[in-house]
């Protein structure tokens, strides 16, 4: 494991570099873990075509966790991401983030396409609505955690959803800090994402993927593939949100086949 700090606020970045040949970062979504890319297969299927740098987010896995909201501004994350790169001396590569992490990358698209080779956006999207926390969880999931912590957060969770959390994930939850996770949701709730005039002006390659059964990203991706002059949507037909990233072989054909079609 190696770490980075964030020039700006000095928070510290934990990450994981596997593999050699072109960057691929791997950046995962909310309340998980770089552990997930291991988890659902990504890392065993991609380690011998490209370096895969795995990212824990801040507030998430061995990262730091502060706990004030301001300290998840979208600049302070993109900042993060930049002194990855940095420390692991990439000047630019390739970007595949889920849900959460498919917004960073929008918005490092957005902020520093210099350091982009190419965008993969799995279950994300340019911009958060109100109430999406919620809509992603349960009603009270800040309750649920500010009393019964990151255990009372699963069983509302599997409650809401009628079955149970697949055990990748529910490692990758357990592992958080709850108060570090409710100042997270708190910021994310706030945050405005990329502006949509300003995603014509994104030139970087990007793929979007979401589920068809995950109604709001599905529609913001098919919308972004309009905007951006360089992007395509794909359907996973089937897959609501929570899984989006797996069974992992589908997912892995669409990144390859993309990446495959981008000069060398």
């Amino acid at each position: 494991m190696s770490e980075a700090f964030n020039p700006l606020d000095g928070t510290r970045i934990a990450f994981q570099e596997v593999g050699q040949g072109t960057p691929l970062v791997l950046v995962h979504g909310s309340a998980l873990s770089r552990a997930i890319w291991r988890g659902f297969g990504y890392v065993a299927a991609l380690r011998d075509e490209y370096r895969l740098v795995l990212i824990d987010m801040r507030g998430h896995g061995l990262s730091g966790k502060p706990h004030d909201p301001a300290d998840y501004a979208m600049p302070l994350v993109v900042a993060d991401v930049l002194a990855v790169y940095d420390a692991a001396g990439i000047d630019a590569a390739h970007y595949f983030g889920y849900s959460f992490g498919a917004r960073v990358g929008f918005s490092l698209a957005d902020a520093h396409p210099e350091r982009m080779l190419s965008l993969t956006s799995a279950g994300g999207t340019y911009r958060i609505g109100a109430g999406a926390v919620s809509s992603l969880f349960f009603e009270g999931y800040d309750e649920a955690l500010r009393r019964g912590g990151m255990r009372g957060f699963i069983d509302g969770w599997e409650a809401r959803s009628g079955a149970s959390i697949d055990p990748a994930t529910t490692r990758a939850f357990l592992a958080n800090d709850p108060e570090a996770l409710r100042a997270y949701f708190r910021q994310l709730q706030v945050e405005q994402g990329v502006d949509e005039a300003r995603l014509a002006g994104i030139l970087t390659p990007t793929l979007l993927l979401a589920g068809t059964d995950d109604r709001p990203r599905y529609l913001d991706s098919e919308r972004a593939a309009r905007l951006m002059p360089d992007a395509r949507f794909e359907p996973l037909p089937g897959r609501g949100h929570a899984n989006t990233l797996f069974p992992a072989a589908p997912v892995i054909e669409l990144l390859r086949g993309f990446l495959s079609e981008l000069p060398r």
